[in-house]
């Protein structure tokens, strides 16, 4: 349990540092071109379809449950 708690307080810890670092210059790169609204499309689909898969697998698991 002291290993997990470690690990997790040292994952947060290092995420703050990189939060802390300001611009990424991938992002506004692709935000100036007009390619982040591509980039956000996509992931949403994504995870649109993935919500609709996960969805219709529990109806059919329910049917197999009856």
């Amino acid at each position: 349990m002291k290993k997990i708690t470690a690990a997790l307080v040292s994952l947060l810890l290092s995420t703050s540092f990189v939060f802390a670092q300001g611009d990424i210059e991938m992002a506004t790169g692709l935000r100036s071109s007009g390619k982040i609204y591509v980039v956000v499309l996509v992931l949403l689909t994504i995870f649109a379809l993935l919500g609709v898969f996960l969805f219709s697998l529990e109806r059919r698991i329910k049917k197999l449950e009856k």
